[in-house]
């Protein structure tokens, strides 16, 4: 069964809870809703992360019980696992807008408790793509690239993210790099120097399967980190 066929019939066993108001797809999964026509030309992960902010949290928990095609991971109650091997995995995780970026904590609950973490504060909600005839809202591409560059990953896990973060960067416009930088520009400047360093490891990466190729891309996100540097007065 080919990926793409598999995320939309995620999506639509998820509908209940992607359709409550201000729920939004936040993971790796982001680049391929916002190809043309939900292409999903990008094998990232195998779950998709439902980002669920906390005012939406009962909204969301009052649904679950439609969610027919998922049983809750006895190991992991913010996780939901498919029945079928047709589905992906449903990955529930808590958004603070007034969070820190650089805190996370726990929302305890019986049903859907939420990791919350800091980075995912800097996400917004932008438009719903249409996928398999489900209404999916997906996070401003200047957010949730800030959300990839700041988040402490290693090794191959880090790496992938950053690959996203690139696959995300090659769809924005000049208006997504305006909000960006002004969005960096607001963060601590240990954040900051995250993003840069994030940005300068991206500019190294060999290609991988699957991922977009950091090659064609390497003087665009050089061009980034050099606006980024100039714009806090870090340029060496």
């Amino acid at each position: 069964m080919a990926f793409r066929d598999r995320l939309v019939a995620t999506i639509r066993g998820a509908q209940a809870v992607l359709e409550v108001p201000d729920v939004l797809v936040v993971g790796s999964e982001v680049p391929n809703l916002i190809e043309p026509d939900a292409a999903a030309t990008l094998v990232v992960s195998l779950d998709l992360d439902v980002g669920v902010p906390i005012h939406r949290h009962d909204e969301v928990k009052d649904r679950l019980a439609a969610l027919a095609a998922f049983a809750p991971s006895p190991d992991e109650p913010s996780v939901f696992t498919p029945r079928s091997g047709d589905l992906l995995e449903l990955n529930f995780v808590g958004i603070d807008p007034a969070q820190d970026p650089e805190s996370a904590y726990a929302l305890a609950d019986e049903r859907l408790p939420l990791m919350v973490f800091g980075p995912l504060s800097l996400v917004r909600p932008g438009r719903e793509v249409d996928v398999g005839g489900v209404r999916v809202r997906v996070p401003r591409v200047a957010g949730l690239v800030l959300e990839k560059l700041v988040t402490d990953r290693t090794g191959e896990k880090g790496e992938r993210d950053l690959l996203v973060a690139l696959g995300l960067l090659t769809m924005a416009g000049a208006a997504d790099l305006d909000e960006l930088a002004t969005a960096y520009l607001a963060l601590s400047a240990e954040l900051r120097h995250a993003v840069r360093s994030n940005l300068t490891l991206l500019s190294l990466l060999d290609p991988r399967p699957g991922l977009p190729d950091p090659g064609p891309w390497r003087a665009g996100v050089a061009a980034l980190l050099r606006r980024l540097e100039r714009e806090d007065g870090s340029a060496p």
